[in-house]
């Protein structure tokens, strides 16, 4: 049965079919973006981190609030949000089973974190 989390990202030379809820994070790099998937495969789309942050609030309603934008560098999945640490600055990202990154994120953009994870939890 297919995905409705589906989406394209259609480049001059690739087209690239992402299930958004197996995207962990996603990180800006200059114009582009990285999109890391839960089996570890980083895909590199032609549009900057705002211009994502766009995408993904018109191209997937309600699927969208799964995902938040965490200072300049990244847009993580809520859903995959295993440990803040602010004293080491880093943010654990794990499904508890197969995968785990680990992100260094500055205090700030962690304290916010924490608090829209406590309002979230409510």
């Amino acid at each position: 049965m297919p995905s409705t989390n589906l989406v394209y990202f259609n480049g001059r030379d690739e087209l690239l079919r992402v299930d958004l809820a197996k995207v962990v994070y996603i990180e800006a790099a200059a114009n582009f973006t990285e999109v890391v998937t839960v089996n570890k495969l980083k895909a590199t789309v032609s549009m900057n981190l705002a211009a994502m942050e766009q995408f993904l609030a018109k191209q997937t309603g309600e699927m969208a609030q799964r995902f938040v934008r965490i200072g300049k560098r990244y847009i993580v999945n809520l859903e995959y949000i295993y440990r803040i640490n602010l004293r080491n600055q880093s943010l654990l990202l794990s499904d508890n089973d197969h995968f785990v990154f680990q992100l260094s994120i500055s205090k700030e953009a962690l304290k916010r974190l924490r608090e829209l994870m406590l309002q979230v939890k409510r």
